[in-house]
């Protein structure tokens, strides 16, 4: 049986912000722009913000809306990202096989390290002992016998939780949770499933393989079966062996701006452009994936004859790639990058070298300023075209 944990920080754009600047802390603090910005986008807020029904991909026009008096910042990317260095060099300290997620989480396989520890309890709590000792933030845990089961436990007792999930106890603490606590499963999918009188994970059980199949496809109907019994079969990927690198995010409610759309892809694929070069890889493919309200799922790739690293050329090949569609209500946008490989082919007009000397200078701009002095117009969106 594995031990799988799973790493998320709390709030964590929000947190570094916080830390840096204590006079944040217990405000509702919104990152992404600044509040007279027309067209930014929240990035991510703090828990005393999201109490105002405020989430990420929200234009920063409805955020102020809703919470006047919160504190609105463009963010620091290159702040976080020095942070998220920090964190993510802890994680080798305890097992040897990590598949980082995104810039503020990872997978750790603990199978055959358990015994390091008194309990699976003190396993958890010794991780987030180390982050916080580090770098002054929360960090909240989840250990399981899977990677779904990890995942959802560290969201269980958000912020600054820990929660493990034996074996034994998987359907008593699954049965009973929402619906929408299933991986993939926003808020336009549990509206469907409560229209069929879907409303708890156990009420999933009822339905056989077939059934499911049949009502949500031969790809989201299997999905449901085999998480709604904690089935994830899985393996941490450690990042050098990775087949692609991606990130997604699944909309709160279905969105038909192109605008938002095209700025939402430009923070995931900060977040993917940053991983990428983390570990020192390059990529050659990029793949957009949209699935639309009614959970049909497309994917669409274009592979470069030069491999590349930088965010300019991610984010120009995805964007290509969103124009040729003819968008219904989308409800989940991603992108990822494959056929990766640890050397530079260069072409005789390496135009990615440029992209990446823009890069720099955006960078010691952004870090001697503080605030976000300088960011690519990309991920805002214009609140006239919506």
């Amino acid at each position: 049986m594995a031990t799988i944990m799973h790493v998320d920080m709390d709030a964590f754009f929000a947190a570094v912000e916080i830390l840096d600047n204590p006079e944040y802390k217990g405000k509702p603090l919104i990152i992404g722009g600044y509040k007279d910005s027309r067209r930014g986008v929240v990035s991510t807020c703090s828990y005393e913000a999201r109490k105002y029904g405020i989430h990420s991909a929200m234009p920063i026009v409805k955020a102020a809306a809703l919470c006047p008096h919160g504190v609105f910042i463009p963010g620091r990317m290159k702040r976080y990202q020095e942070v998220s260095r920090q964190i993510h060099a802890i994680f080798p300290e305890f097992s040897p096989v990590v598949e980082p997620l995104s810039i503020d989480e990872a997978f750790l396989d603990m199978t055959g390290c358990e015994h390091f520890y008194d309990s699976l309890e003190a396993m958890g709590m010794s991780l987030k002992k180390r982050i916080k000792e580090t770098t002054g933030l929360t960090a909240s845990v989840g250990i399981a016998p899977n990677k779904f089961l990890a995942k959802l436990a560290s969201d269980l007792e958000k912020p600054d939780g820990l929660t493990v999930i034996r074996p034994d106890e998987i359907s008593t603490i699954l049965n009973p949770l929402p619906v929408g606590k299933l991986w993939g499963v926003g808020k336009k999918a549990e509206q469907e499933l409560n229209r069929i009188g879907i409303y708890k994970i156990g009420d999933l059980l009822a339905y056989s393989l077939p059934e499911l199949e049949e009502k949500f496809g031969s790809s989201f109907g299997p999905h449901l079966y085999y998480l709604a019994r904690g089935i994830d079969n899985r393996k941490v990927e450690p990042i050098h062996e990775a087949k692609s690198i991606g990130h997604e995010i699944t909309f709160d409610e279905d969105q038909t701006s192109f605008a938002l759309l095209r700025g939402q892809l430009g923070r995931l694929v900060e977040d993917v452009g940053w991983r990428l070069r983390q570990h020192g890889l390059y990529a050659r493919t990029v793949t957009l994936k949209i699935r639309y309200y009614d959970f049909k799922t497309i994917t669409r790739s274009h592979t470069h004859e030069t491999s590349f690293c930088d965010d300019d050329t991610i984010f120009q090949t995805a964007v290509s790639l969103l124009e040729k569609e003819r968008l219904r209500p989308v409800r989940l946008i991603g992108v990822t990058v494959s056929n990766l490989t640890e050397t530079a082919q260069l072409s005789l007009f390496d135009e990615t070298e440029n992209a990446r000397k823009l890069s720099a200078v955006m960078d010691t701009i952004n870090a001697r300023f503080k605030r976000g002095a300088i960011t690519k117009g990309r991920t805002l969106i214009d609140e006239q075209t919506q």
